[in-house]
């Protein structure tokens, strides 16, 4: 077998972790597994995640959720319009007894950041998360601080009301690897919801069923996962394909193409497969390039949307033939 890639027990073992922590989240977040899954998979592929959804589908309970699944430290910011940028990162403080400044740290030093309703915010506030969700650092009167693996962050925001909010930049929505919409759920989900969180809510009864550890654990396995030299083939055609698309005005950047295939090693890797398919970038795609990309006015008029405009693309593409590595 191929130096580095993981082991069959490895594979095994981080599978039934990835169900422990799904199944966990299930238990609040009902009939969404898909969604559960790439929030899963964005976590071990080092990415951050923009959940967009109307009020009331359980976006920062999505979020929570899978915080409080993991035993790791954890931060929830309201983002408002008075939220400062000190409030994100941190300040240096006098301390009398010392004669000296002391750093406090802000909500952005854990694990797992839930950053509700990020679009609040205004722009400066939104720009000091910039070097966090980049470079996994914070740099506080010149002095720079890593900030602890695992670490994510998890925004949400609401699509619909315009009142009061700061769109974010595309420079910005970039450092997102994923944008994820929840949608409402299927009839018999919403009955099971109605039963099950009708006296209380299941979301104070989840347990941590991983630690961090097992997640940075996780992390190093879904880095080794094999990709062929077809399958990376594919992701460049996929995002060449996208810039040039009639449809589309600012086509797919050299970053995305990166995520995709960060995250197709995890979802790899949740299935128990040491290498990627064509079908895990195609189950990706969406999710990593919609929010990154651009619809000419003409076809924004039309009712076309990026969803299809990427799943075009994809039909016109070669699927690779694939053998496992050797």
């Amino acid at each position: 077998m191929q130096v580095g890639i993981p082991e069959p027990q490895e594979l095994a073992k981080f599978a039934d972790r990835h169900k422990a922590i799904a199944t966990n989240v299930a238990q609040v977040i009902q009939g969404k597994r898909e969604v559960i899954d790439l929030l899963i998979a964005c976590l071990l592929a080092e990415g951050h995640v923009l959940i967009e959804d109307v009020p009331g589908v359980g976006k920062t309970q999505l979020a929570k959720s899978l915080a409080r699944s993991i035993e790791s430290t954890f931060q929830r910011i309201q983002f408002t319009p008075d939220l400062l940028p000190s409030d994100i990162t941190g300040v240096s403080v006098w301390n009398r007894q010392i004669s000296e400044f002391e750093f406090k740290g802000g909500a952005i030093f854990a694990n797992v950041v839930v950053g509700d309703e990020i679009n609040r915010a205004s722009p400066k506030t939104q720009s000091a998360l910039l070097e966090a969700m980049e470079e996994r650092q914070v740099t506080v009167d010149g002095t720079t601080r890593p900030l602890p693996p695992p670490f994510i962050v998890i925004a949400t925001q609401n699509p619909l009301e315009h009142e009061g909010t700061y769109p974010l930049p595309e420079a910005q929505l970039d450092r997102f690897m994923m944008k994820l919409v929840i949608g409402y759920p299927e009839r018999s989900d919403s009955i099971q919801i109605l039963d099950r969180h009708g006296m209380s809510s299941q979301f104070d009864e989840i347990k941590p069923v991983v630690t961090g550890d097992d997640i940075n654990e996780m992390i190093q396995i879904a880095r080794r996962i094999h990709v062929a030299d077809s399958v990376r083939e594919y992701i460049v055609d996929l995002v060449e394909g996208t810039r040039r698309n009639a449809e589309i005005m600012l086509g797919a950047s050299p970053r995305s193409a990166l995520f995709i295939q960060r995250v197709s090693r995890a979802r790899a890797a949740m299935d128990g497969r040491e290498y990627v398919t064509p079908d895990d970038v195609k189950l990706v795609a969406a999710p990593v390039l919609a929010h990154r990309m651009i619809l000419r006015p003409e076809a924004h008029m039309r009712g076309t949307t990026m969803e299809s405009v990427i799943a075009g693309v994809i039909s016109h593409l070669r699927v690779p033939g694939m053998s496992k590595p050797t």
